[in-house]
């Protein structure tokens, strides 16, 4: 398989060139009783939607993601940011199935979200858009899975917020999907994960250019915004990752500067995540993944008791924002309730970002969960 450094849209396992599209839905009521009208969903398709309508998969992305998970956008030189496994003959097979990739509402890449124009003022929404749940996300994504005439997907997938999402999908629709993958995630952050999504927000709020969260283009909170992505960052990252990317390096020039490689890195992280994202829509979606909760020991159990599809958890054991131990409250809650699960716990170095990068071995493990589902099927 090309590595992602070689990949481009002429390759047989890509699905080439491709474009985000958005749809306007019916009104969507959020769970805190406001309406968000109209609905608008960007998202993408690779694939074709079986005559049965039986083999669609819906990918959740993580916070920062967007729709665009595989192929290449005209122009781009890098495919979407899962592209390693999306495509003809890869683990999530467009030959075999019909893949779905939705931007979440509350985002800033499609959906509406702080960007959106609201019709009321014929200005951007920014701070004033209601506050929108991991569960309103769902929601807004079963208006779109509707659309597309599917009752019952095949699977639904995602790491960190993606894999909440994924979870959510199974306790409020349980007969719409056969199987959900749910990659480094939690049922409920920790008091140490909302602490340091709320420095990231506390560095947007600080800003001289924050002003109540409305602001232009031209004057916006980046200098929040980056420190916000630089805390976050550093939480995606492995300790044996980071030591072995950047070291530690002999200090040089003065006070001012960043003397350290991993200092460089993050300035640049940050610095490169204002021209592609909304401070607003930072604040709101990290506030959805802080209030998710399906529970932990018995509350979780008890959340779980209904489901019906099979499940496959992954973690990794360098995971350090999401460790294992909040994969397997998940697995154990799921086998109190006799529901068909598969635990892996993967050692790969990379941390929390795992999930997001090529791997032979994570390929396979998709690739196998999939195939047996497709056995069962076809033996019954």
């Amino acid at each position: 398989m090309p590595t992602p450094e070689n990949r481009e849209p002429s390759d047989p396992q890509s699905v080439g060139i491709v474009e985000t599209k958005v749809l306007n839905l019916s009104p969507l009521t959020l769970d805190n009783g406001e309406t968000i009208e109209p609905l608008e969903i960007a998202y993408e398709t690779y694939g074709t939607l079986s005559p049965k309508k039986d083999n669609a998969i819906l990918i959740c992305h993580a916070l920062s993601g967007d729709a665009h998970a595989a192929g290449f956008h005209e122009g781009d030189k890098k495919p979407g940011y899962w592209d390693y496994y999306i495509g003809p003959g890869k683990a999530f097979d467009t030959n075999l199935y019909f893949i779905i990739s939705s931007n979440v509402i509350g985002g800033c890449k499609g959906s509406s979200g702080p960007l959106s124009t609201n019709p009321k003022t014929g200005k951007p929404f920014q701070s004033s858009f209601p506050f929108v749940s991991i569960a309103d996300m769902v929601n807004a994504q079963e208006k779109l899975i509707s659309h597309f005439g599917i009752d019952t997907l095949f699977a639904v997938v995602g790491g960190s917020m993606g894999g909440m999402q994924a979870l959510q999908w199974s306790v409020a629709f349980p007969n719409r999907l056969k199987n959900c993958i749910v990659m480094a995630s939690t049922s409920e952050h920790s008091a140490q994960q909302i602490a340091f999504n709320e420095v990231g927000r506390q560095a947007i709020l600080s800003d001289p250019n924050w002003n109540n969260g409305v602001y232009t283009n031209d004057n916006k909170p980046s200098k929040g915004l980056a420190l916000a992505r630089m805390v976050g960052h550093i939480t995606y990252l492995s300790d044996e990752m980071m030591r072995d990317k950047f070291g530690r390096n002999p200090p040089k020039g003065n006070i001012q500067t960043a003397d350290f490689a991993v200092g460089s890195y993050l300035i640049y992280q940050g610095e490169s995540f204002v021209d592609r994202f909304d401070a607003n829509s930072y604040i709101y979606v990290t506030k959805a993944l802080d209030h998710f909760s399906l529970g932990t020991g018995k509350e979780l159990t008890k959340a779980l008791a209904n489901v019906k599809c099979r499940f496959l958890v992954v973690a990794y054991t360098s995971d350090w924002l999401y460790p294992p131990y909040q994969s397997e409250e998940i697995v154990k809650s799921l086998e109190v309730n006799a529901i068909p699960v598969s635990f892996i716990e993967l050692k790969n170095p990379a941390g929390h970002d795992s999930f997001l990068l090529p791997s032979a071995e994570q390929d396979s493990i998709l690739r196998d969960f999939l195939k047996a589902t497709d056995e069962v099927t076809d033996s019954i």
